[in-house]
């Protein structure tokens, strides 16, 4: 059968959307990585699902598959091109709309400026609920990575984060401390790693290894893990303007169970059908 679809994306992490509420398929997760297969497929960091509410609390769900065909809990620059798609066809005449994802409700708002806010709930620190193994008490945990230990605040935006800091984020080894720590015993369900530079008290310079996918052009929940770490770590203000390889979003966070709020863009590419089995 041909399913219709949207590429899109946000500061080049890229995402084919489905509308999984007027099209009737099952997404499996060999499908998923068919689909996400950039030689084989449409090509794509993550592939979004919307799906009908059915009491999960929301408007619609939303389902996050990565290119590997695992599925993800949080995705936040999916979620601002959710809200678009949601929109553009004509799902929601909405300003604000409420999501359920696998273990959580968002909240999207369109703005006037065309970019999109995402309430991203509270982090959890809690190494139980990241979840992580920790192995000694406090926000921040030293891991062996090779010969030298390395020192990485843990937390969960919805998904799982791992946050290192670095001196210099161009020479900063995420394909292989990023391969290392997402797999690492002490995280059961494997990890995101955020590698952060502090410019200043506003701003920072991040890459990030996302869990099943690689190195993103830009990741939404790792933005908003290595702003709260910053802030944690009393290296940051409440108000951050994130800097990665794709461009900048914005994060704020009044602290404690305060929601965190990612603000950034989210662009419609092309509109297209896949044959599917």
């Amino acid at each position: 059968m041909s399913v219709r679809f949207s590429k899109m994306h946000s500061l080049g992490n890229d995402f084919v959307v489905i509308d999984g509420v007027r099209q009737s398929f099952e997404m499996t997760p060999a499908l998923a990585a068919h689909v996400a297969d950039r030689h084989l497929g449409v090509g794509c960091d993550q592939l979004l699902v919307a799906r009908p509410a059915n009491g999960a609390g929301g408007e619609f769900a939303f389902r996050i598959f990565n290119s590997d065909g695992s599925e993800s809990s949080q995705c936040g620059n999916g979620a601002r091109c959710f809200a678009r798609f949601l929109q553009r066809e004509g799902l929601s005449d909405s300003r604000e709309i409420r999501v359920a994802t696998h273990n959580t409700l968002m909240t999207l708002t369109l703005l006037e400026d065309g970019r999109v806010r995402v309430d991203m709930g509270a982090p959890v620190f809690d190494p139980d609920r990241v979840p992580f193994i920790a192995r000694g008490d406090g926000f921040v945990h030293t891991l062996p990575i090779g010969s030298e230990p390395r020192e990485f605040a843990v937390l969960s935006m919805g998904n799982p984060h791992a946050v290192t800091l670095v001196e210099n984020i161009d020479t900063a080894d995420v394909d292989g401390i990023g391969k290392v720590v997402e797999r690492h015993a002490q995280f059961p369900e494997r990890t995101n790693v955020g590698f952060m530079r502090v410019i200043d008290r506003g701003r920072i310079a991040l890459r990030v290894f996302e869990r099943g996918v690689g190195e993103t052009r830009a990741c939404g929940s790792g933005a908003c893990a290595a702003a709260v770490a910053g802030q944690q770590l009393n290296w940051l203000d409440g108000h951050v303007v994130v800097e990665l390889p794709g461009g900048r979003v914005e994060v704020d966070w009044a602290g404690g169970h305060s929601p965190v709020y990612l603000t950034g863009d989210a662009v419609h590419v092309f509109d297209g059908e896949i044959e599917i089995t």
